[in-house]
């Protein structure tokens, strides 16, 4: 049996299967990339412990023991690896997977402080981010089957999120009290629990609010969900992998072949406001970037997707 589907089955959710689950839906790593950030993290928790092949083995003690990690253990590991003769660029690779794994559990508040920071990460260039062009966002709305039960609130889940530039983990989260229509703002929660106010167009409000006077209104949420917005037949909130089939199956009914995710309405959120001219700061404030740095790869993605353009039109380029 496969190992993630033992930690599933004995643990239900430990650390490396949410991270697992967090680098799939919500970083919207390519499957290879995830595929490889585990195998890196499973061969890691080999070596801290030889018995967690074992599938009655408690892995919970390794999770505990990985949240107590200091900088110098980590580079024991490193070093073995540098020992065992392992290629640089596979190295490098390691480095990427425990810094994404350690920043995971920073911003899941596992651990205060991240050991992995003093790493030197490999400086391998930044790939640019997929995202869908304005007639591919309005056919993957165009695909919603309104007339089902479900079909406005997947269209306001979708207009939201490419319409105000939120993470999945901030849609499913969203709540009725954070919606202030009259300002044109909501208010969303991020990552570290910092809250920043996003402006909302009418298009998403009247999605929205359809959701809310139809479908929404006769739900009865379960205790301690009453103030979630997005409720699934259950009458609790979504999760983050039911945004992501929904996405997908959306995808295939509006003939778009990209590999796309809940993130990619993220990037064309912010791709579309750069190629429109909008100032890198107001982006970086509405996606709640720490770092305008970060920010900074929608500059590039739109200087690409001059030159493309420039290559495909002009008959000397």
């Amino acid at each position: 049996m496969n190992i993630l589907l033992i930690f599933v089955k004995n643990l239900q959710m430990n650390l490396l299967y949410q991270f697992h689950q967090y680098i799939r839906l919500e970083k919207n790593l390519s499957p290879k990339t995830v595929e490889a950030y585990i195998s890196d993290l499973k061969k890691w928790y080999t070596f801290l412990n030889p018995n967690f092949i074992d599938p009655n083995f408690d892995v919970q003690s390794i999770d505990n023991q990985v949240i107590g990690m200091t900088l110098p253990e980590i580079q024991q590991y490193l070093e073995f690896l540098y020992k065992s003769g392992i290629q640089a660029r596979s190295q490098a690779r390691v480095i990427s997977s425990l810094k994404a794994f350690f920043k995971f559990l920073w911003i899941q508040k596992c651990i205060s402080e991240d050991p992995t920071q003093l790493l030197e990460s490999p400086k391998i260039g930044r790939k640019l981010p997929e995202f869908l062009s304005i007639p591919e966002v309005e056919a993957l709305i165009n695909a919603i089957d309104l007339s089902t039960p479900e079909g406005h609130r997947n269209k306001a889940i979708i207009e939201v999120m490419y319409g105000c530039g939120l993470r999945v983990s901030e849609t499913v989260e969203l709540k009725l009290s954070q919606l202030f229509f009259k300002e044109n703002f909501i208010r969303v929660i991020g990552k570290g629990d910092k809250e920043r106010l996003v402006p909302i167009g009418e298009t998403a409000q009247n999605a929205i609010i359809q959701y809310i006077e139809g479908k929404r209104t006769q739900q009865k949420p379960k205790k301690g969900m009453e103030d979630i917005l997005f409720l699934n037949r259950r009458n609790t909130k979504l999760t983050r992998e039911m945004i992501f089939i929904l996405i997908k199956n959306l995808a295939d009914l509006a003939g778009i072949h990209k590999n796309i995710s809940p993130h990619t309405l993220r990037h064309s959120f912010a791709t579309h406001l750069i190629e429109g001219g909008a100032d890198l700061r107001a982006v970086q404030e509405m996606l709640g970037h720490e770092s305008i740095t970060t920010t900074e790869i929608y500059t590039h993605l739109d200087k690409e997707y001059i030159r493309s353009t420039m290559a495909m039109y002009h008959p000397r380029y």
